[in-house]
């Protein structure tokens, strides 16, 4: 079985990405709290491939989303879909780019297979 990490950067890459959650999220039947509502075998046939299944059978998916802005991950939260995302897997800074603090901040990141 293969599984994908889906990674977005960027205010042009977390839109694209949190609209590409909300198609495949449609297409395996879950709603945006992250349970599946569909009707057919079949959504759920692949569905490891981009989610994890978390407790309670809700699917999370498996996503990094990265920004120097953190407005921009304030719109994907408050989006539609925001609340599928685990909290941990935003990535951002605490103030916009032009005022270099994640050069002063910064701190390498370590991913672990089993938290990603």
């Amino acid at each position: 079985m293969r599984e994908i990490v889906h990674i977005q950067a960027g205010q042009c890459g977390n839109q694209i990405g949190a609209k590409f959650w909300e198609v495949i999220s449609d297409e395996h039947g879950i709603d945006p709290s992250g349970n599946y509502v569909g009707d057919s075998d079949l959504q759920l046939e692949r569905i490891s491939v981009y989610y994890n299944e978390a407790s309670s059978h809700k699917y999370v998916p498996r996503a990094i989303l990265v920004d120097l802005e953190p407005g921009t991950m304030d719109s994907v939260r408050s989006g539609a879909f925001g609340h599928l995302f685990r909290p941990d897997n935003f990535i951002f800074a605490r103030r916009g780019p032009r005022e270099g603090v994640l050069c002063r901040e910064q701190k390498p990141l370590v991913f672990r297979q089993n938290n990603v």
